[in-house]
């Protein structure tokens, strides 16, 4: 699944997989998701298909702000597994699960505006537009805008 991962061309832009991954450089992916947690960065996920346990993408939960109350989610679908709705299916539960964080009130999403899949996968989930940020982050480069979805723990 890393390796398909490393394949997509934007996933690579947007975090630490390597474009065109070779097999080691796919399992250093893996071991820095598993040290998400005793970083204290975050929680990373494998998402799997319920039906085969096959991996299809990873989906993390990000806790730079868990002292303000708030934290950043992201998730990845391997190119073969997408439009099957694992991505929302993993953003809901991430999200619940985010609720079991202490101190944590508002999950935020940041999607670039020409990505629909991302934008029905938010919504699907139940996160709502919030704006857009202009010229909020670089990515590959290049200084991008950024639709803003959000979540707020339920009372």
């Amino acid at each position: 699944m890393a390796r398909e991962l490393a394949t997509d061309a934007y996933i690579p832009t947007i975090g630490t997989l390597p474009p065109h991954a070779d097999g080691a450089q796919a399992l250093a992916w893996i071991r820095r998701q598993h040290a998400r947690y005793d970083e204290g960065t975050g929680f990373s996920f494998a998402v799997a298909d319920a039906r085969t346990d096959a991996a299809v993408g990873q989906c993390g939960l990000w806790l730079s702000e868990l002292g303000e109350g708030r934290a950043t989610a992201g998730y990845s679908i391997a190119p073969s597994a997408r439009g099957r709705g694992f991505a929302a299916d993993a953003l809901a539960a991430l999200t619940a699960f985010a609720w079991t964080v202490p101190g944590l009130f508002r999950v935020a999403l940041y999607i670039e505006p020409w990505n629909a899949g991302s934008v029905r996968t938010a919504e699907r989930a139940g996160y709502a537009r919030e704006g857009l940020l202009r010229s909020h982050q670089e990515i590959g480069g290049v200084r991008r805008d950024m639709l803003l979805y959000a979540a707020i723990r339920p009372e």
